[in-house]
């Protein structure tokens, strides 16, 4: 697979919220379009990856939550600045590139970790969370051996791409999961479980009982307030220990 290496400029900053703004970044020459908000002072950071219809009100809105709970977020954007698919076929053709090119998503990843330092983020205490498909993007920059406090995943895909394994991963990783899940499905929670541990990666994985795919996005039928208000809660525990 070819080299994709990232270079990074802050080319832009837009006020998008009163507790935050829009920052518009490059990577490789071409635009994204982040959102970053911070309590102020050091505040430890939490990386947000979106879900495979980009960066949208949902993450904003995770993203302030976080705010107020002390913790700077800085809010990826993996597909590029403007692009927020709403039809099927746009979601599976921007999330399938990055699938089946996992060194562009690793330099997005990257990238997006860049633009926080630029605005003036703690990088060196921070973790990576991320929503289904942006949940799967969190694992993929565990496996690269990320120097993160933690990786986080809600409803996010579970599979290990062929070639890879957790040999690099250097901080814990937390799974919430909807038992209920039939896109991702408790089998391939147990497999991710086996490698975890044959890997000696600390963890924690819990599956949430008659949670389905996306149960924590507000509004949707999917959504169970119980699953999210639990995985929520033991997201903010996890953040109290691992972050200073």
């Amino acid at each position: 697979m070819k080299a994709f290496i990232f270079l990074i400029s802050i080319v832009m900053a837009t006020t998008a919220a009163a507790d935050g703004r829009s920052v518009t970044y490059t990577v490789n020459g071409a635009p994204y379009e982040g959102y970053y908000t911070s309590p102020g002072g050091k505040a430890p950071l939490v990386l947000l990856v979106h879900d495979w219809d980009g960066l949208t009100d949902y993450e904003v809105r995770r993203a302030e939550m976080l705010a107020k709970m002390g913790y700077a977020v800085f809010a990826v954007d993996l597909f590029g600045a403007g692009v927020r698919p709403t039809r099927m076929e746009d979601r599976r053709q921007h999330t399938g590139e990055l699938y089946t090119d996992r060194e562009k998503m690793r330099a997005l990843l990257n990238g997006g970790l860049k633009a926080a330092r630029d605005q003036g983020a703690d990088t060196a205490n921070a973790v990576a969370m991320g929503y289904c498909f942006g949940g799967a993007a969190v694992l993929e920059m565990a496996r690269s051996g990320a120097d993160l406090k933690g990786f986080v995943s809600f409803h996010g895909g579970l599979s290990t791409p062929q070639g890879q394994d957790y040999s690099r991963t250097r901080a814990p990783v937390l799974i919430l999961h909807g038992a209920a899940d039939t896109a991702i499905t408790m089998d391939d929670f147990a497999k991710l479980a086996k490698e975890l541990e044959q890997h000696g990666v600390a963890h924690e994985m819990i599956a949430y009982g008659g949670a389905p795919h996306a149960f924590t996005v507000f509004g949707e039928n999917r959504y169970r307030e119980d699953a999210d208000r639990k995985s929520w809660q033991r997201f903010s525990e996890f953040l109290k220990d691992v972050l200073r």
